[in-house]
């Protein structure tokens, strides 16, 4: 059986190049954005006919959020026209759609976590953009897993982590922003969950479909969050410096974030079964990997 990626390039679509989260029945797939414009209908419709897919995950997203602000038209283009395109192409193949959204279609303004049935409300236009995308695949393609998801975090470049490791090597202390509240996501551990799902809709014809969440479990702040990091990282050798919790108001950003990104899994652990570890867990993994494992005690005292 054939899956195409989109996004390939990304954290999350990077991840899930991975052949451990696949069973051997399985070919991945992952064009470059140069080899196939998804904004495009003739070329994704081609891509399609090339071989028989049995299900196509769409991790390919504008995700520059700030700058979303001042380019919106090819914001809307990648998160609202080429998932519309997707859902139409893949609806006409017989080709079931996994498509990632984000916690930022809600306002943020709630307490406690949202659920895929909390009415959506942007305040950015990626949030809109996004939020139009899950429109489309709703209404194009019946045979859909979207899957929000918050607060990605990998190896790979472009996130939070790396960015409080590269900053906590160069500086004596931070400051981070600590009223804004969600759940920080591994991308190995969502794309593993994508696995799950595409692999689902592949084989069975009434494997669960809709709108779900995926986050590793456990809510934080963005301070609490660096703060954890930089402890974890000073574990394997990194250097331990304050971390200091400020307002939002004292980092002005472009875009406005989601106040309370915080997304229940619920739905997800009843459709599919998957339940999304602690997020503490899978940033040991991470830093495993970017630092190296752990010292124990033993070998602190040495």
């Amino acid at each position: 059986m054939n899956i195409l990626i989109l996004g390939g390039a990304g954290q999350v679509g990077t991840e899930l190049q991975a052949h451990a989260l696949w069973d051997a029945e399985f070919r991945l797939h992952a064009p470059t954005r140069a080899d196939l414009d998804i904004t495009d209908a003739g070329a994704i419709d081609a891509a399609l006919a090339e071989r028989p897919y049995a299900a196509v995950i769409n991790t390919a997203a504008y995700t520059a959020v700030d700058k979303a602000e001042g380019d919106i038209a090819a914001a809307w283009s990648l998160n609202a026209v080429a998932p519309a395109l997707l859902a139409a192409a893949t609806e006409k193949a017989g080709i079931p759609l996994v498509h990632v959204s984000t916690d930022y279609v809600f306002d943020g303004g709630g307490a406690g976590a949202c659920t895929p049935e909390t009415p959506v409300n942007p305040r950015s236009v990626y949030g809109a953009s996004k939020a139009a995308g899950e429109i489309a695949v709703r209404a194009a393609n019946p045979r859909h897993a979207i899957i929000r998801t918050a607060w990605v975090v990998s190896p790979h470049p472009g996130n939070f982590v790396k960015t409080m490791l590269r900053l906590s090597a160069e500086r004596d202390r931070l400051s981070v922003v600590d009223d804004q509240h969600g759940n920080p996501t591994s991308a190995g551990d969502l794309a593993a969950g994508l696995a799950v799902i595409a692999q689902r809709l592949a084989r069975e014809p009434d494997a669960p479909t809709g709108t779900h969440q995926f986050v590793n479990a456990g809510a934080t702040t963005w301070c609490g969050f660096a703060k954890a990091i930089i402890a974890a990282a000073a574990g394997r050798g990194g250097r331990n410096i304050p971390v200091d919790a400020i307002p939002s108001s004292a980092f002005p950003m472009r875009a406005r974030r989601p106040a309370n990104s915080q997304l229940s899994t619920q739905s997800l652990t009843d459709a599919y079964g998957l339940m999304p570890r602690p997020w503490t867990q899978a940033l040991d993994d991470i830093l495993d990997r970017l630092v190296g494992p752990e010292h124990t005690a033993k070998e602190t005292r040495a």
